[in-house]
């Protein structure tokens, strides 16, 4: 673990027994490896179950009488929608309309909420919403967030939980008991699968891994983590969207809710709708490994885009990619593809690869 870090998770140790550096992400480290196979994570997460430590994302409370106002105005969605034991995915925008985050906020009842971010500019925003409003902002590094992912997540919880979690929609949540600890389960999760976030502090959060180890969920990398991802369609924040991109432009407009009024950077949104300068795609790249990420696409020559998250899918024998590209390359075109020592092709193709239908997800 490097100087620079100014986080930890109480799951550190866990990490560095099973082979990780604990590398940066956020501030905290994070395992992006393994001692175990990538692969055999990823065959996990999609055969039965996996694990991965998402306690990098930031977790803030919000509280008080002016607690959903403030995040209203911070974010896209109308919040009103978003009644207790709900929770909803949206943006958070800079004045210019610019995604300067995603987020997940939950309404947890009686005036608090939670919202969890990566590494965007999120906190000061919040801060700058809640200015001269009743609420209370509060950031804790104390609560852990553990991801469960699987077709088996569901059974292998409900066997140690005091709720049914069966009876949890997509993006619901609800305090419960998990081998004996106070936590919070939300039906979320960056997989493609059907999965929870398990919230719990930081003296359970080592009970709680150690247990799901014992039960058979594998513990995964966030290397398997991005295979998952890409493979569902699903965006990281500072790769495949940054300030410089609108909602628009990376397919998150159905964050965006149009009649809501006074949101940060709503003006500058609106003006911007049909203006945009890329579009986010897939491409299956023709090549027997994953790309670096950073290569050049063109289109007769003309440059037209840059790949943004490359992997490699060993479960589909393709070299997946998200990637910016100018507007208006529709699915089946194909690109050249430029790298530092790698020239090849790439098509588009519609996206997620995996489960296109969300079934899995969302059934």
């Amino acid at each position: 673990m490097t100087e620079e870090l100014s986080r930890t998770s109480a799951l550190a140790s866990r990490h560095s027994a099973l082979g990780s550096g604990l590398e940066d992400w956020n501030g905290m480290g994070t395992a992006w490896t393994y001692c175990t196979d990538p692969n055999d994570e990823h065959d996990a997460v999609r055969e039965r179950a996996g694990m991965f430590d998402m306690s990098p994302l930031k977790k803030v409370f919000v509280r008080g009488p002016d607690a959903q106002a403030v995040l209203d105005h911070l974010t896209t969605r109308d919040l009103s929608k978003v009644t207790p034991g709900k929770a909803a995915y949206l943006c958070v925008l800079t004045d210019e309309g610019g995604i300067a985050d995603d987020a997940i906020v939950s309404n947890n009842g009686g005036d608090e909420w939670m919202i969890v971010h990566g590494s965007g500019d999120t906190m000061a925003l919040l801060e700058a919403s809640a200015e001269g409003r009743d609420v209370v902002v509060q950031f804790t590094d104390d609560l852990h967030d553990l991801s469960v992912q699987g077709p088996s997540a569901l059974d292998i919880l409900n066997a140690h939980t005091d709720i049914d979690l069966g009876t949890l929609a997509y993006f619901e949540h609800a305090p419960a008991t998990l081998f004996g600890h106070a936590c919070r389960i939300s039906r979320t999760g960056y997989s493609g699968e059907r999965g929870y976030e398990v919230f719990a502090d930081g003296a359970v959060i080592t009970n709680i891994w150690d247990k799901l180890v014992e039960v058979g969920v594998m513990p995964c990398s966030f290397t398997a983590l991005d295979k998952v991802r890409i493979e569902a369609g699903l965006l990281f924040y500072g790769y495949d969207m940054t300030e410089e991109n609108t909602p628009w432009e990376v397919g998150l407009g159905f964050t965006v809710s149009r009649t809501k009024g006074g949101f940060r950077g709503k003006a500058a949104l609106m003006e911007a709708n049909g203006s945009e300068k890329v579009n986010n795609i897939c491409l299956d790249i023709e090549h027997s490994d994953m790309v670096e990420g950073g290569e050049t696409l063109s289109l007769n020559g003309e440059e037209v885009g840059v790949v943004n998250s490359p992997c490699y899918s060993h479960r589909l024998g393709r070299s997946l990619a998200l990637a910016h590209v100018r507007p208006g390359l529709v699915a089946g075109t194909e690109l050249k593809v430029f790298g530092d020592g790698l020239e090849t092709t790439a098509q588009i193709v519609p996206s997620p690869v995996y489960d296109p239908e969300k079934s899995r997800t969302h059934g």
